[in-house]
């Protein structure tokens, strides 16, 4: 098993912070190996929205499909998925601090098989990527630039 765990303050406001992490098509603007995502429920994000998410890691070309199981506005949004032989869930918390909002970002992994002998090398590559894509973040949102 494989958890990753990290976290970023952003000065902007809980709502802005939010909305923007909530809605994945945002996504590859601030994560990178990220190529595309693209939302296949309609209406607003909400328990139940399912997205294609294509990306690239450690080398290989990844599509999955996503869906989220917990929705709780300007508090936490958690979505599950699954490619080959792993499984994950992730969530994404915010919460007001005297700054501005702590993005919290975890990541718990499973992988099957001869797959697990590489998860000491996926949770490496994972700690680097979360902290890269939360300092992303925080640049888009504090800066406004892509």
């Amino acid at each position: 098993m494989i958890d990753v765990e990290d976290s970023i303050v952003i000065t902007r406001p809980i709502g802005e912070v939010f909305d923007f992490v909530a809605d994945q098509t945002n996504a590859p603007r601030w994560q990178d190996g990220l190529l595309a995502v693209r939302r296949i429920t309609d209406g607003p994000p909400a328990v139940g929205t399912k997205h294609v998410v294509v990306r690239t890691f450690l080398g290989r070309r990844l599509e999955l499909t996503n869906e989220y199981v917990h929705y709780e506005p300007n508090k936490k949004i958690t979505f599950t998925g699954a490619s080959g032989p792993s499984s994950f869930d992730v969530s994404y918390l915010t919460d007001t601090t005297a700054d501005g909002t702590r993005v919290t970002c975890q990541m718990r992994m499973e992988q099957k098989g001869l797959f697990k002998l590489g998860d000491p090398l996926v949770a490496a590559n994972l700690k680097r990527a979360f902290a890269a894509n939360l300092h992303n973040l925080k640049d888009l949102l504090e800066t406004g630039a892509d």
